[in-house]
């Protein structure tokens, strides 16, 4: 997961939340990144958060690493933590990010940076895979179809429910966001079930019973799979999710018409499709 990345990266938090983490330095390399941190968290902030936006910045990385050549290793290992942080949590570009831990590997393999990259290669590597999954999923492609058994032992495809408008639904009960979202979900069902449309949810729970107590409670009688892995659900993991709640709203065809629609969104989106079938 992703989560997991992050927490390994020296001083990606300190990226994201401002620079106010870093120490008091008024000289050197700490110093440098402090400003430099401090103007791409500028940026950021103005929602300038394309590699084109933060082009200058990225080199001004490597020109750190230049001009303070026979510093102290830890500092430099960590001006180029940042800007494989940068790739990573920002850009979402994981093989950038693992080109520049390569290169911790190779100029600072002593350091606290480089004595972990190994570790974060192998994570790096399972991101990139899942990037390329999640590029394929997008809006007129065909949603990969799986042959599963449903919560309640019956079979589960996608497939079966050719021309119908389907809401495939990854969520949890004890995700937050998608116990908000859901009676949204529930009304659209009831709306537009009879013209149509169907729901197909994934769960990412792992207690079984917790979970059927929860649909019964919720009467969410569309069909559910479940098998108790949680983050290692079989399903999440072939179709790239990495976050919950996430949907994906098919037609007819099995192919993708939205992506994580919420609210108002998810409702206009299953009635514009239903009105065209």
């Amino acid at each position: 997961m992703r989560i997991k990345i992050i927490a390994l990266l020296t001083g990606l938090l300190l990226l994201i939340s401002g620079a106010a983490g870093f120490a008091a330095e008024t000289n050197g390399v700490s110093s440098d990144l402090k400003d430099l941190v401090t103007r791409i968290n500028a940026k950021l902030r103005a929602e300038q958060k394309t590699e084109t936006d933060l082009a200058g910045e990225l080199k001004e990385f490597d020109a750190l690493i230049v001009k303070h050549q026979g510093a102290d290793a830890e500092e430099l290992a960590q001006v180029l933590s940042m800007k494989g942080g940068l790739y990573l949590q920002v850009l979402d570009e994981p093989e950038k990010a693992a080109e520049v831990f390569k290169q911790i590997k190779h100029d600072y393999p002593q350091t606290k940076p480089g004595q972990r990259v190994d570790e974060i290669l192998t994570m790096l590597a399972q991101q990139v895979e899942v990037k390329k999954i999640q590029d394929t999923l997008v809006a007129g492609k065909v949603f990969p179809d799986f042959s599963e058994v449903d919560l309640a032992g019956q079979p589960l495809s996608i497939a079966s429910r050719k021309g119908k408008v389907v809401l495939v639904d990854f969520w949890a009960t004890w995700c937050g966001p998608c116990v908000h979202e859901l009676p949204n979900v529930i009304k659209s069902y009831e709306k537009h079930h009879a013209k149509g449309f169907e729901i197909i949810g994934v769960s990412l729970d792992q207690d079984e019973q917790k979970l059927k107590n929860f649909i019964k409670e919720k009467n969410m009688t569309w069909q559910q799979f479940f098998d108790g892995k949680g983050w290692g659900n079989k399903l999440a993991g072939k179709y790239g999710v990495q976050s919950i709640p996430a949907t994906y709203l098919l037609d007819g065809e099995g192919k993708i018409i939205g992506k994580d629609l919420r609210g108002d969104e998810l409702e206009a989106a299953i009635a514009k499709a239903i009105s065209k079938g």
